[in-house]
């Protein structure tokens, strides 16, 4: 018997990602222009799974606009709060009335894609989808024989297993005889295995990925935009190149002398140069103006960004709203960022939070993270964390 009811926990804020999730929660990020949480919604559609109970919690209002009743994506859904986001199996409770004998049960902030759960509808009860990962340390490991799960491992100092929990489950009504006083999920499925009860592991090769520190947004962005294809919807001017899987959004005008290499996505009612280029591995959002004779690569750019003349931006972020003036650039190199109290040596550029200005002829050094609303004076050199609201003169 096909499942038809998925239940997707989209309650949590993801801290490590801030600055880009103070504002909005981590499920709706964009990834190639579409927050994470829709590729999960689809993924869903497309399998047949068309009732959605989404628990959502950290600015749910952001969620529920978006997605409202889910008539426009195929689905039905309805939405469960979950006031306190203290763990998976608390989440999962909130939603126990709403749901029926079997179903899904997703993240709601990882990039799933329609391959990945495609053998888990038809499957019976109840499995953890699992994953081959080189690095554990940041998940659940799932150590397994024949198929059977026999323990899950929450962040191991030694891994024992390379396969890690996706928190992708198929279950029924019977892990709420188990649930009792756990907040998380795993902890209620090592206490159903203790007593006996049989959980499978089930291996994919499909899409599954996470974004844990803020330059993962631009690794998911580069293996979204493989999906991208040639689509031009707006107004191409004479003199333009473009090389590969160019999307361009309706009402976007591409200006004479840009050039465009795909793969590449541009939104709705934005203006591009003249004579800006853009390179592959970059998402450019609705309402965006880059300005000429400015260079963008392996970035992501919010919706309602304008960007000034003459600026370089490489392996960055730009949230939504921000202003960029004149000849901003922001280099990419070797960097160490730390990021509650953990410090990661990453290759990186700049991470500009939203609604921020940047007057001209600013320089950022490799892993500056601009905090959101912040203010930075013309002839400025920039380095490190600057925290939310700053005003740097």
């Amino acid at each position: 018997m096909t499942i038809e009811q998925a239940v997707i926990l989209a309650a949590g804020e993801g801290q490590r990602l801030r600055p880009l999730t103070v504002l909005k929660p981590k499920v709706m990020i964009p990834i190639a222009n579409k927050p994470i949480l829709q590729y999960v919604v689809e993924a869903l559609a497309v399998n047949g799974v068309r009732h959605i109970v989404m628990v959502v919690g950290y600015r749910k209002e952001q969620v529920q606009d978006y997605f409202g009743s889910g008539e426009k994506l195929g689905v039905e859904i309805d939405y469960i709060v979950q006031k306190q986001q203290l763990g998976t199996a608390h989440a999962l409770m909130h939603a126990k009335d709403a749901i029926a004998d079997r179903f899904l049960v997703l993240p709601g902030d990882n990039i799933i894609k329609t391959d990945t759960i495609a053998q888990l509808v038809e499957a019976k009860p109840s499995i953890i989808l699992v994953k081959k990962q080189e690095n554990v340390s940041k998940y659940g490991v799932v150590t397994a024989r024949k198929g059977t799960v026999e323990e899950i491992v929450e962040k191991p100092r030694k891994a024992t297993s390379n396969l890690v929990n996706t928190g992708i489950y198929s279950l029924d009504r019977g892990i709420f005889e188990f649930v009792e006083e756990e907040v998380e999920l795993p902890t209620v499925l090592n206490s159903m295995i203790a007593r006996g009860y049989e959980i499978a592991a089930q291996e994919t090769d499909g899409t599954w990925l996470d974004a844990v520190y803020p330059w993962d947004i631009l690794r998911l962005n580069d293996i979204a935009l493989g999906a991208v294809s040639l689509s031009t919807a707006g107004t191409v001017e004479k003199g333009v190149t473009m090389k590969g899987a160019v999307s361009i959004g309706k009402g976007t005008v591409i200006r004479a002398g840009s050039y465009l290499v795909g793969p590449l996505i541009i939104g709705e009612n934005a203006e591009i140069g003249p004579h800006a280029c853009i390179f592959p591995a970059t998402s450019i959002g609705d309402q965006v103006t880059i300005s000429p004779f400015s260079q963008i690569r392996n970035s992501a750019i919010g919706n309602g960004v304008h960007i000034g003349p003459g600026s370089n931006l490489e392996d960055s972020i730009v949230d939504r709203g921000s202003v960029l003036g004149g000849h901003f650039t922001a280099f990419s190199a070797g960097a160490v960022i730390e990021v509650e109290g953990e410090y990661h040596n990453v290759h990186t550029g700049t991470v500009v939070g939203e609604h921020c200005a940047i007057e001209e002829n600013v320089t950022a050094r490799p892993g500056v993270i601009l905090g959101n609303h912040s203010r930075v004076s013309a002839l400025k050199l920039l380095s490190g964390k600057i925290p939310d609201g700053s005003l740097v003169v």
